[in-house]
């Protein structure tokens, strides 16, 4: 017979079970408490002082909080390895693990690339092309493009709506669409099509070079994308003139390339983690621009002396009519009108409902700011 008391007794087999309980829980835990940490090499299109690097390095800092220690993803700018627009094709060849920028800057390989992020004017806004793009059928589309048609070794998202490109920075005024005729102006993708119709010398070229081309005399006007990025790049030092609107780049996203063997090679919660963190900082970045790209603008103004025009219509009506021709001239490629087709169809929905659902934001604005 035990000469222990039914109290000691329970207590001792409370003690037994903790101890039996806490070893199962680190037999059923081994990967998570042991769980060796893989790291990803990511860098940028974008220069480091660059906002836009800043939007890569938001969604680098969701990617490490929610993978819990498990990934790491380490942020270089552009040029760190490779130029910016050679970062596709480092991606494809492992040479890094991934990339933020934008499809246009692919736009050599096919011009199909650029309706994913920088389409014609058609869509209502950037945030209308993200919902084609996961609802629409436009990521199918994508995925073709890359992976039957270009054969690339890369797996893509498209993230942060961006708001309507300016026209762009000038020594002198644009006034009609007849000073845009032998105008050497930079830009990228489609829109390169767009102002060769129109009769300009189109040179495309990355962000951090743009305001050297421009102070050399090398191209004579110039966008790039938004206040904030166009004011620390320098754009103000080398040119006053700052036109807002256009539709050359009315509708813009960032892309987020991963190496398709490196992410396949990653357990299923680590390529969510991947893919909803796009998603979280496409959000954060269209909440953060509307605090930044305003106050940077008239920052310009008043301490830069930039002096800032609106496109005047005529230019924005030329716009329009070169888009017919180019689209029109681009169909001739079979997956090209696939992917238009495709868009045109969203657009005369979703669009419709909007512009007839949504009443007038200008009309209130003046309503209540402009007459004080």
């Amino acid at each position: 017979m035990s000469s222990s008391t039914p109290g000691t007794a329970r207590r001792g087999l409370l003690k037994a079970g903790a101890v039996a309980a806490a070893g199962a829980a680190v037999l059923a835990t081994p990967g998570v408490s042991r769980a060796q940490t893989t790291t990803l090499r990511f860098q940028s299109t974008w220069p480091q002082r660059d906002i836009f690097h800043e939007f890569a390095n938001d969604y680098v800092t969701r990617v490490n909080t929610l993978a819990g220690g498990r990934l790491r993803v380490e942020l270089l700018p552009a040029g760190a390895v490779v130029g910016a627009f050679q970062l596709i094709d480092a991606v494809s060849a492992g040479t890094l693990d991934g990339g933020h920028g934008v499809s246009a800057y692919w736009f050599g390989k096919n011009k199909a690339f650029s309706l994913f992020g920088t389409p014609p004017a058609w869509f209502y806004d950037a945030n209308s092309y993200l919902a084609w793009f996961y609802y629409g059928g436009g990521e199918a589309l994508y995925n073709e493009l890359i992976t039957d048609i270009l054969r690339v070794n890369v797996v893509g998202f498209q993230t942060g709506p961006m708001p309507t490109q300016p026209l762009g920075w000038f020594r002198n005024r644009v006034e009609n669409a007849e000073q845009m005729r032998g105008m050497r102006y930079r830009t990228v993708g489609l829109a390169t099509d767009l102002f060769n119709a129109m009769g300009a010398a189109v040179t495309a070229l990355p962000g951090g070079e743009i305001v050297p081309a421009l102070e050399r005399g090398v191209i004579d006007g110039a966008e790039f994308n938004n206040p904030s990025s166009d004011r620390v790049l320098g754009f103000p030092d080398v040119a006053k003139n700052y036109m807002l609107q256009s539709y050359h780049q009315n509708t813009e996203t960032f892309e987020v390339l991963w190496n398709k063997g490196r992410f396949d090679g990653l357990p299923a919660e680590l390529k969510a983690v991947l893919r909803v963190a796009a998603e979280a900082a496409s959000a954060d970045m269209s909440w953060k621009q509307q605090l930044r790209y305003p106050n940077d603008l008239q920052a310009m103004v008043t301490s830069a002396g930039v002096n800032v025009h609106i496109t005047p219509r005529p230019i924005l009506d030329a716009q329009l009519r070169a888009w017919d021709g180019v689209i029109a001239n681009l169909e001739s490629d079979a997956f090209f009108k696939k992917v238009t087709d495709s868009q045109r169809d969203w657009c005369r929905r979703v669009s419709a409902f909007y512009l007839r659902n949504n009443a007038s934001s200008a009309a209130a604005f003046n309503h209540f700011f402009a007459r004080r």
